[in-house]
């Protein structure tokens, strides 16, 4: 059974995480590693999402 809030834990880690590493990106320059780890995050989140996490 998931923990209380989880789903929103994980969507809000995806977004505070798309942000780094946009950032990142722009002021450093283009890395693969960074957005394939931001591509596993959201998947991780959309997972949580469809099992049935709690938005609590």
């Amino acid at each position: 059974m998931a923990k209380p809030g989880s789903a929103k834990t994980m969507v809000v880690s995806t977004v505070a995480g798309l942000v780094v590493i946009t950032a990142y990106t722009v002021s450093v320059g283009s890395s693969g590693w960074l957005w394939f780890g931001w591509v596993i995050l959201g998947l991780a989140a959309l997972g949580v999402v469809l099992t049935g996490g709690s938005w609590r």
